[in-house]
């Protein structure tokens, strides 16, 4: 973990804790899996887990950490401390570019010189003042391989993103059925995009993951559409226990399943997309009919 310090200027919230903070100390932990996310996406009978997601949730991993750390500080200093790991409106990613840690690059994502795009970021607030870090450079030049590569053409300009296109917003966020106008584009992601990371050229600094619980468990690398479909909410669970993807839910998540299967060619699925369509869930039923379409044709 790296940490960066920038003064706070009681610019947050009206939280006690955040009113009297001076200092926010940003750290980050790398999750890079070293694979190659588009070949993923090209084998089409298989689902594509966003790479963070692929073992324990970051959040209880980081926390844990966090707090650790935090607590050392403040015995250490006195000062008073508080932890947050993408867990309140607070905007992670502009204190750790001013932190210096890295800049946000064009897909509005933080970019590292040491880390590339995938890592983690965890924020310590406390009311003792630091001192201040100086601010990463912007290193993205002319490139723009980000944004030209969004499936969905969710990047409405540099640095500006439509939440309401981007099928990480989409597959995870996204509580109603999947707009039709971005099925096909989403293939076969069943959870989340990596796309904008994975075009990055800094990722070629970027290394595997040293944190245990964040190495990519083998069942979710290439996951198969045929196994997912026949989940129910018990066998999701279950499968999913020590997952962020637990979190949508099963409709949700076989709602999204179901979109990859629609996008497959897989003819083999059809039996099980058939039985779905007379499931409990409309989310599921409604999209098991789309799909079953697509897979007819």
């Amino acid at each position: 973990m790296a940490w960066m310090a920038e003064t706070f200027e009681r610019r947050v919230s009206p939280d006690a804790m955040w009113r009297e903070a001076q200092s926010a100390i940003v750290l980050a932990m790398n999750y890079g899996q070293g694979l190659d996310n588009f070949a993923r996406l090209d084998e089409k009978s298989t689902g594509v887990i966003s790479t963070y997601a692929l073992n324990g949730d970051y959040h209880d991993i980081i926390k844990s950490k966090l707090k650790n750390l935090a607590t050392w500080f403040a015995k250490a200093s006195g000062a008073n401390v508080k932890v947050f790991v993408d867990t309140a409106p607070l905007m992670e990613k502009p204190l750790a570019a001013l932190a210096g840690l890295g800049w946000q690059g064009k897909h509005t994502n933080l970019v590292s010189r040491q880390l590339g795009s995938w890592f983690f970021l965890g924020v310590i607030l406390t009311d003792l003042k630091l001192p201040i870090d100086q601010p990463e450079t912007d290193r993205c030049g002319t490139c723009q391989a980000c944004l030209d590569i969004c499936p969905t053409q969710a990047f409405t300009a540099p640095h500006q993103i439509d939440a309401r296109r981007c099928i990480s917003y989409l597959t995870i966020e996204h509580k109603g059925q999947i707009p039709e106008e971005f099925r096909k584009a989403i293939g076969n992601r069943i959870y989340g995009c990596d796309d904008c990371l994975a075009a990055c050229p800094w990722n070629k600094f970027a290394s595997a993951a040293h944190e245990i619980k964040l190495k990519a468990r083998e069942e979710l690398i290439k996951p198969s559409l045929t196994e997912l479909l026949k989940l129910d909410d018990a066998g999701f669970r279950k499968f999913f226990s020590r997952s962020p993807v637990k979190r949508i839910g099963r409709d949700r998540f076989i709602r999204n399943c179901l979109v990859a299967a629609g996008n497959s060619g897989d003819k083999s699925l059809i039996s099980l997309v058939e039985k779905l369509q007379s499931d409990q869930s409309p989310l599921v039923s409604d999209m098991a009919i789309w799909a079953l379409g697509e897979l007819c044709q």
